[in-house]
């Protein structure tokens, strides 16, 4: 499946967009990641067999931000950018999944395009600012506006992974944190920026569709108490990962197998 992941661009009046499209399924699968130093373009492949598991039962398309960003983009923005791109590619009553970011963005759609959403999972995200996304992220910010990217990757993994894996795998950073400065620094600061925009805690009785939540207790990006307080305002399943942090969409064997199992069983 992984070699028929296919590399789009989405061209309206008001902006480019880029997406990714895999799998052969009937249903329709919106997936939108969070925010990161690499575009979807470049990250095909990897995606297409990160989400295998969607392959045979969704055609899946992984939306990124709009090519050009305006100044002042906002996470609602870029919720609004998606449901013109669903609009265009007649896409309505799909399922819905974003990470980090991704799952700011996945509320605002639901919430102001309900029409376009059959369900929605949230993962790993939060629904209004904190102490810890303000800090985190506005460090992130700094760090690229000064170039830093060394640092600022470092500083990215040590947030985002667990101990576990960055004593597995920790040695490597150095040599990551050398290879995966974006081509775009401004175009990186412009979508963190967007993350300290996302507001939409009180909106969430909006919500309507059913709906899971996943996170993590240790998460030091957007805390564990942010998946939490989205589950309780929407009324929805919840389910955390004890032991792991933002990145557990990515180290969680069975995080996948638990997004497939909600989406099936309210087919």
């Amino acid at each position: 499946m992984m070699k028929h992941a296919k590399k789009h661009i989405l061209k309206s009046q008001d902006f480019e967009m880029d997406y990714v499209s895999f799998g052969t399924g009937r249903r329709k699968l919106v997936l939108i990641p969070g925010l990161s130093l690499r575009d979807v373009r470049d990250s095909a492949l990897m995606l297409a067999s990160m989400y295998r598991i969607f392959a045979k039962d969704y055609k899946v398309y992984v939306f990124d931000r709009r090519r050009r960003l305006p100044e002042g983009y906002t996470v609602r923005d870029m919720a609004r950018d998606t449901a013109c791109a669903m609009r265009m590619l007649n896409i309505e009553n799909a399922d819905v999944f974003g990470i980090s970011q991704g799952g700011m963005i996945a509320q605002y759609l639901a919430i102001d395009s309900p029409e376009l959403v059959h369900t929605i999972v949230l993962g790993v995200t939060a629904s209004r600012q904190n102490t810890a996304i303000s800090e985190v992220v506005g460090n992130w910010i700094q760090m690229a506006q000064e170039d830093d990217f060394e640092t600022l990757i470092m500083d990215m993994m040590e947030k985002i992974y667990s101990q576990a894996y960055i004593k597995k795998y920790g040695r490597f950073f150095p040599a990551l944190s050398k290879m995966l400065k974006p081509k775009d620094p401004a175009r990186f600061i412009m979508n963190a920026r967007a993350c300290l925009t996302c507001s939409s805690y009180d909106e969430l009785c909006k919500i309507q569709c059913p709906a899971f939540v996943l996170g993590g207790r240790k998460d030091k990006v957007v805390t564990g108490g942010a998946s939490e307080e989205i589950a309780a305002q929407l009324g929805c399943c919840i389910y955390m990962y004890d032991h792991l942090g933002h990145s557990a969409y990515e180290e969680a064997r069975d995080f996948n197998s638990r997004v497939y199992n909600f989406l099936i069983s309210n087919l």
